[in-house]
């Protein structure tokens, strides 16, 4: 997969003439793979105990309306906070996230203990939640939101090139820690590893990486006009001929955490073990005394939160809660979690993967858009990649004897 990432960003740097890999279509890349990036990993949880969720798109736009409607009519008028309180965004965020943990454990009621196809509930839900944002902002567009609030949209905040650099550096440090540490268990274990040389080299593409990633992000400079409204607001003068990068947007950082989080519960705690296990084998789960029905509603409350976090990423992204957002989500979603490796089965899928799905299906559609394929061809090639995928999936595991 990450082969496959390369080779495609390299063909449409080529055929865009250079445009492609440049810092300004790299920092827009970023920001427009989080929202969906999120809600894969969740996506992965779902798909790996054999369900479907097709509301994530609604959903999120039901979170986005709840959130926004906190913002500009809850706080200001009931609370008397202000549009701009430090208090105003916190509350919203939170609202969004009980919003989304709520609506997801009464799919996984039905689910689980109502014995429901997911399939059906979450079509329902589809068109329900869809309507029910309509509903709280009656047809409107809601904005302008908060400023503290649309800081996590990307643009508007970002750790600037210092700490965007110490980010990366912490980063480094981290991933090669990870490596020695692993090396270091296998051989405790008398497990293979790989020659040292190999471990190197992986440790020195990783940091490439990481310090290539955040350079192209620094190297997107901030027009004049904002760098002059940041030294304003400070009460200074911009000196003559100052320039500063955008660095690493802090909803970046927010998907990082989103993935840590969920690796940690994927491969770390019992949660995670539970739903492997009752993927692969779900008789055999609960023979052994899982509480599959529980974990049913457990995993749609995981993917409720996140939809309420991609709905605070996309609303801060745009500054305002409008009608269409995340349309067509649940496609991309599902897409970038199948493409990343999941498996339809059930039992077999990686967080890391499904991120990865989400960052080429983006690459996908900006790199055609960039090449001036019209929105009709891009959602066919979109679709013909997710039906590629499944196919590959389904012979790979046919030569392997299903694992």
């Amino acid at each position: 997969m990450i082969g496959a990432f390369v080779v495609l960003c390299l063909v449409f740097h080529f055929l865009t003439d250079g445009r492609f890999l440049t810092p300004r279509n790299i920092f827009n890349l970023t920001i427009q793979t989080v929202s969906v990036a999120i809600m894969a990993t969740g996506m992965v949880f779902v798909i790996v105990t054999r369900h479907i969720d097709l509301s994530v798109g609604s959903l999120l736009a039901t979170c986005s309306a709840m959130m926004a409607m906190t913002q500009t009519l809850v706080t200001p008028e009931w609370l008397g906070l202000g549009l701009n309180h430090p208090m105003t965004a916190p509350i919203a965020i939170l609202v969004g996230v009980a919003t989304g943990v709520a609506i997801g454990a009464f799919h996984g009621w039905l689910i689980g203990y109502l014995g429901i196809p997911a399939f059906i509930v979450t079509l329902g839900g589809l068109l329900v939640w869809r309507n029910v944002a309509w509903y709280l902002t009656t047809g409107q567009t809601i904005g302008p939101l908060d400023e503290n609030f649309q800081l996590f949209g990307g643009i508007g905040g970002t750790l600037g090139e210092t700490w965007s650099w110490i980010f990366g550096l912490v980063c480094v440090i981290g991933a090669l820690a990870a490596l020695w540490q692993s090396r270091r268990n296998k051989l405790a274990h008398d497990f293979p590893v790989k020659p040292l040389w190999a471990e190197v080299a992986l440790g020195a593409v990783i940091a490439a990486a990481v310090v290539g990633f955040i350079a192209l992000l620094n190297a997107y400079e901030i027009p004049d006009r904002r760098l002059e409204r940041m030294f304003e607001v400070r009460g200074e003068v911009m000196p003559e001929g100052f320039t500063a990068g955008y660095g690493l947007p802090i909803s970046v950082l927010v998907l990082i955490a989103v993935a840590v989080v969920m690796t940690v519960v994927a491969n770390r705690t019992r949660l995670g073990r539970y739903i492997f296990a009752a993927g692969g084998n779900p008789d055999a789960a609960e023979l052994s005394g899982i509480n599959t029905r529980m974990l049913t509603v457990k995993v749609f409350m995981i993917m409720g939160a996140l939809c309420a976090i991609s709905a605070v990423v996309a609303s801060a992204r745009l500054t305002f809660h409008s009608n269409d957002i995340g349309t067509l989500d649940e496609l991309r979603v599902i897409a970038a979690a199948v493409i990343g490796g999941t498996a339809l089965s059930g039992g077999v899928g990686t967080i890391y993967g499904a991120i990865l799905g989400a960052l080429i299906m983006q690459s996908l559609q900006s790199g055609m858009a960039m090449v001036g394929v019209d929105a009709p061809f891009q959602n066919i090639v979109v679709g013909s990649v997710l039906v590629a995928a499944v196919l590959i999936d389904i012979i790979y595991r046919k030569r392997t004897g299903g694992r």
